[in-house]
């Protein structure tokens, strides 16, 4: 149903024709992936929030709003980064968040963000990070073995939530790829008057979209939403066989087949708009669904995404035996304190016992 909604939106059917309690079905999956922002402001801009039930319009407004104040405080606390980036010389580009929606959506509350995601060069990463803590991002998080990102936080007046900042290096990980951020930082380009203030060119934005939605095996509907926004807006600028070759050089190629082949089979009508230029089988299966397809999916995104072998074999290790902060992630917050050893058998217990309810 709500793949159903997503296609209407996009203006390649026509609007569904669907009772108040679909509806409500429809309002719960957008709340469950937090695309209030987007559903309202498709609908809206496509001339077909009227169509909707006066509920399911309210509810919608009633999140839109609240995401535009939130990315109007975010885009001025965003500015005042990159002015300072600017002034100590530091090449800085933004990803997704408020500049994104406005480019990509045409204006900034049609995505909610919470936080900010900038992309500095690894030799300049010591100075960025001192001008990040000078602004009052002062609390750093706990890094993540192995990622290419650290973040810090500063704590705002009258919110339970801090406002994050991430300042990243790259857009994998090093050691399950090749990739040469070189080829990002040539082809980017600077914004307005400043010099060190860039952005991604829109093939390498919708490439970085496409792996960010691939590292979380596209369990929101935002992630399809985003590749589908940059595949209407910038279609000309689009080249499939460039791209294809990009990563393959990157050895990033599978990650990228597997998330298009996926878009593609939930959206078969974008082979209107962008032809895809090979058919691949899937084994993705929605977060909802449940039971053993949903196993054989996660083994062949855990494992059988990578370019090569070595590649594949690091992953694996990473999941048999993965960092105590990886560990902690997946048992739980109340369980990081504890042994190491009582940490890995309750993971594997955990794991056992998943499997087992599934096949039995």
């Amino acid at each position: 149903m709500s793949f159903d909604f997503i296609s209407a939106l996009n203006g390649c059917k026509a609007p569904m024709q669907i009772d108040d309690y679909d509806y409500h079905k429809v309002l719960r999956d957008i709340e469950h992936d937090g695309i209030q922002s987007q559903v309202y402001f498709l609908l809206k801009q496509n001339g077909m929030l009227t169509q909707t039930p006066t509920f399911f319009q309210a509810y919608l407004k009633e999140n839109y709003d609240k995401g535009l104040f939130q990315n109007l405080f975010i885009k001025n606390q965003t500015d005042v980064l990159l002015k300072r980036f600017e002034e100590q010389g530091i090449d800085v580009i933004t990803l997704k968040g408020v500049y994104f929606a406005e480019k990509y959506f045409g204006h900034i509350g049609a995505r909610a963000t919470s936080d900010i995601d900038l992309l500095v060069r690894l030799q300049d990463l010591n100075l960025a990070i001192e001008s990040v803590k000078a602004l009052g991002f002062s609390v750093e998080e706990e890094p993540i073995p192995g990622h290419f990102h650290c973040s810090f936080s500063k704590r705002l007046p009258h919110s339970p939530v801090p406002l994050v900042v991430e300042l990243h290096w790259g857009l994998v990980k090093e050691e399950t790829s090749n990739f040469d951020m070189n080829d990002i930082w040539n082809e980017s380009k600077a914004i307005g008057q400043y010099s060190h203030v860039r952005e991604l060119a829109n093939m390498h934005c919708f490439y970085m979209i496409c792996l960010h939605g691939w590292r979380h095996n596209l369990d929101s509907l935002k992630y399809f939403i985003d590749i589908i926004q940059v595949i209407h807006q910038y279609r000309d600028e689009l080249d499939y066989e460039e791209l294809f070759k990009m990563a393959a050089n990157h050895q990033t190629l599978k990650r990228l087949t597997r998330t298009l082949s996926i878009v593609y089979e939930q959206f078969p009508y974008l082979n209107d708009v962008i032809k895809l230029p090979f058919k691949r089988k899937t084994l993705w299966r929605h977060n909802k669904v449940k039971g053993l397809k949903q196993y054989l999916d996660f083994f062949d995104y855990q494992f059988f995404s990578y370019d090569t072998v070595k590649h594949r074999l690091i992953e694996i290790r990473h999941w048999i035996w993965p960092s105590k902060f990886e560990l902690s992630c997946e048992l739980g917050e109340n369980q990081q304190d504890g042994a190491a050893i009582i940490m890995y058998l309750s993971l594997y217990r955990k794991r056992i016992s998943r499997l087992l309810k599934v096949i039995f």
